[in-house]
């Protein structure tokens, strides 16, 4: 299914102008400047006056419900554009799915595999990683195009450098980035050229195999990492 929405949008600047032209009339007005609490009235008075000039941003995003297997994707990588879709979802659906959560975590795993080089079954490591410590220093290390597979990585692990993402692919057909925070980004289906005979909507193809390979990727690593909590 697609996820249609409208939002207005103000500049900052624009908003910020019609407030000092409130302000400076009152100035004029009553001679003296507004305070902090009434600055802020004027602010909301000022987005009132200027939402129906403003203009509109639209998007459409793809959201995949698959209720056999208590699944729901969402292609985006903006937080709050997902929580708005999941609210929606919460009040039309009685039962909704809780946010999945696994018995290791994506970054604890990681770090598991890369200092053994041993991917999970299905799965490939390819050559991207993004590594950061968890002291104060903050530092971050990243490697693209460059294989994985040199004891320079394991160093940074030995040291205190985490995993936040890594590149992997599941049995040949899915490329993904996998983040700390369990997101899979960066997503190509690698079997799309395969042809789906006998499906008359070419739309409707595409999307039985894409749902088919991401299910399959998905289950094996939600396995990889211990299961579900």
């Amino acid at each position: 299914m697609k996820y249609h929405s409208a939002e207005k949008m103000l500049p900052a600047a624009v908003l910020e102008k019609r407030v000092q032209e409130k302000c400076e009339a009152i100035e004029r007005e009553f001679g003296r400047t507004p305070g902090r609490k009434e600055r802020r009235d004027l602010k909301e008075e000022a987005r009132l006056d200027l939402l129906p000039q403003a203009f509109v941003k639209e998007r459409d995003t793809w959201v995949w419900i698959d209720p056999q297997a208590r699944m729901l994707a969402i292609d985006t990588a903006t937080q709050s554009h997902a929580d708005n879709v999941v609210t929606l979802l919460v009040e039309h659906l009685p039962s909704f799915p809780r946010l999945l959560n696994t018995a290791i975590s994506p970054q604890a795993a990681m770090a598991q595999w890369l200092l053994t080089q041993e991917a999970p079954a299905s799965f490939s490591i390819d050559q991207e990683c993004e590594l950061k410590a968890e002291d104060e220093s903050k530092s971050v290390v990243r490697y693209a195009n460059h294989p994985l597979d040199i004891e320079e990585v394991r160093q940074h692990i030995q040291a205190g450098k985490l995993p936040t993402k890594l590149a992997m692919t599941w049995d040949g057909r899915v490329s993904f980035v996998l983040d700390a925070a369990l997101r899979l980004r960066k997503i190509e289906l690698l079997g799309m050229d395969e042809t789906a005979e006998g499906h008359e909507d070419a739309f409707e193809a595409d999307a039985v195999l894409a749902t088919c390979d991401l299910t399959g990727a998905i289950a094996d690593l939600i396995d990889a990492l211990g299961g579900e909590a």
